[in-house]
């Protein structure tokens, strides 16, 4: 099974919506998944808006692709460059980070991910951050 960022089993994102690059819910990746939707990410209205703006229109559903158009509240597995791109522009969604893949913290520095995580309550990191 695949590993989340701090090397425990990487937890379902979301099933409803069904996210994911192979749809099972979780932020699974290989090769083939160029965009690297590796990061779990609660959708607000803002990075909705800021997302279309850039190109990527996540709320207009597209059934072909199954997928349903996102909302505010609703968990996605989000392009790591796309988040990245939204962080630099103070627009970046909350994350899960025990839904997110262990890859993301090659691109991400951890303290980041744990300032925007929803579920990073019980991390201790070894050996501790530094104030």
């Amino acid at each position: 099974m695949a590993k989340n960022v701090f090397g425990e089993d990487l937890q379902v994102c979301s099933a409803d919506p069904m996210t994911g690059f192979f749809r099972t819910g979780r932020c699974e990746t290989c090769g083939e998944d160029i965009g690297m939707h590796t990061v779990c990410a609660e959708m607000t209205a803002e990075f909705l808006a800021f997302s279309q703006k850039a190109g990527n229109d996540l709320s207009t559903p597209v059934a072909h692709w199954r997928f349903p158009g996102l909302q505010p509240g609703d968990r996605w597995c989000l392009c790591l460059q796309r988040w990245v791109q939204a962080w630099h522009a103070g627009k970046a969604p909350r994350l899960i980070l025990k839904a997110t893949h262990i890859s993301a913290i090659e691109h991400i520095p951890m303290e980041v991910l744990l300032q925007y995580a929803l579920d990073a309550e019980d991390y201790v990191p070894d050996p501790p951050l530094e104030d």
